[in-house]
């Protein structure tokens, strides 16, 4: 008890390879399931094998043997056959959200967003970024002065190209963070698709996962530490053992967080509400106080956790569900990319946009404590489900996927783009032994 016996050895399969690999010890995500993570640096060609022992024994069908060759994050190498890949990483046959997102769009007319984007969103948003995927390499160019977060595009696909051949495709992202196409199928002229991190009920955009658990997701083990996998392994104490409160912490960046904390100061007892940085509403931090910022692990010390939006969406979601506590989601015009496989009252409790049904919510979740415990719990695995690594991946091909086969014209790379490398590979050894197509063209 508290301390995991579990040993997890990784060495390449063949003696004749050797390579460093990180392997930190295994989460224990205290319902009998553990998450085991590594990191490589450098490839092996004949592939790995894989130990987990307890004490000195083998257990949980150990070991696993990955006969393929297996290629560290940095390694160029993508599969030719988009096919095989899709399969190799089991993805969905179908994403409800992007069926959804692009019924408005039957064919994509790049000519007319070529006249029609730059000049519509990029003088008043200054968020858009044009890219061009051609031949697998990434190229572009930044419309406005906003376009800072395009590091996290960049870098989610560049991570994509390096694993899988990309469709030939010319698009534009908005990394700004209100979706921006607000016109419905039938106008004239009708929506152009943008592509976007966030959407609304009253907008066209085309969603993507967020910057935020793209970034989670290609950090881990890298630096961050409060990513999608490590909250898992640190979801606090056991559900009998949290203080009975909801929890909420975060900046000022909506109204109803304010109220939030008006709410917590007349109901300590339910709820222990802070803002932790005052920006939008600076002249009511004498009035409300300013909470000392806490860990994100922390939160997890709580039975119910308070999800309200931010500028848009509140990006703490995935985490919040991931954790061991009760959701207590409001109501909101916004989502991501994922919230369509959620349910109210199954994986979270839904709360007014108000918020004047907050406070009954909470005694509720208190009065009926196995309910309230059963939906923190379906929460939490259909959340698992739902923001594992690979399906990220998947989604972004598949939205590219999906994109490219509505394209009426060929993408080009335009004037005023350019080439986003490849990082270098110096550190580790990285040769490709995927089989290559017969033909070069391919």
């Amino acid at each position: 008890p508290g301390r995991t016996q579990f040993k997890v050895v990784i060495k390449a399969l063949s003696p004749k390879e050797v390579i460093r690999i990180y392997t930190p010890r295994p989460l224990d995500r205290n319902d009998g399931t553990f998450l085991m993570r590594y990191r490589m640096y450098g490839s092996v060609t004949k592939g790995l094998k894989i130990e987990i022992l307890y004490g000195d024994q083998h257990v949980a069908q150990s070991p696993y043997i990955l006969k393929e060759p297996v290629y560290h994050e940095y390694c160029d190498c993508p599969e030719e056959d988009p096919e095989v890949w899709q399969d190799m990483m089991s993805c969905p046959s179908q994403e409800p959200q992007i069926t959804e997102d692009f019924i408005s769009f039957p064919t994509i007319d790049l000519q007319r967003m070529l006249k029609e984007i730059p000049a519509k969103f990029s003088p008043t948003r200054g968020a858009i970024v044009h890219y061009t995927i051609l031949n697998n390499h990434i190229y572009r160019r930044s419309l406005g002065k906003y376009t800072d977060f395009k590091m996290f595009s960049d870098e989610m696909l560049l991570s994509l190209a390096r694993k899988v051949r990309l469709p030939d495709v010319e698009f534009y992202l908005n990394v700004g963070d209100w979706p921006v196409e607000h016109r419905k199928a039938n106008d004239t002229p009708g929506p152009v698709p943008v592509i976007s991190w966030c959407g609304s009920v009253d907008s066209r955009d085309i969603i993507l996962p967020t910057y935020d658990v793209t970034h989670s997701t290609l950090e881990t083990l890298r630096g961050v530490t409060n990513d999608l996998l490590s909250i898992q392994g640190n979801t606090g104490p056991f559900w009998e053992n949290k203080t009975e409160q909801a929890l909420f912490r975060g900046r000022d960046s909506r109204e109803e967080r304010l109220h939030l904390v008006k709410l917590s100061k007349e109901n300590p007892e339910l709820l222990d509400a802070g803002i932790t940085g005052y920006f939008f509403f600076r002249e009511k931090e004498k009035e409300l106080g300013k909470a000392q910022l806490m860990g994100f692990f922390d939160f997890f010390k709580y039975k119910y956790q308070v999800n309200v939006d931010g500028t848009v969406a509140a990006y703490r979601f995935p985490y919040l569900l991931l954790g061991d506590s009760l959701v207590l989601k409001q109501d909101s015009q916004y989502y991501e990319h994922f919230y369509i496989g959620l349910k109210p009252w199954k994986h979270y409790v839904p709360v007014k946009r108000n918020l004047e049904d907050l406070l009954e919510k909470i005694k509720w979740a208190k009065e009926n404590d196995e309910e309230a415990r059963k939906i923190a719990k379906e929460g939490q695995l259909m959340a698992r489900e739902l923001l594992q690594p690979h399906r990220f991946y998947c989604y972004y091909y598949k939205v590219l996927q999906k994109y490219a086969e509505r394209q009426a014209s060929k993408p080009e790379i335009r004037d005023g783009m350019e080439l986003v490398p490849q990082p270098d590979d110096r550190d580790s050894v990285c040769s490709c032994h995927r089989k290559k197509p017969l033909r070069e063209d391919l």
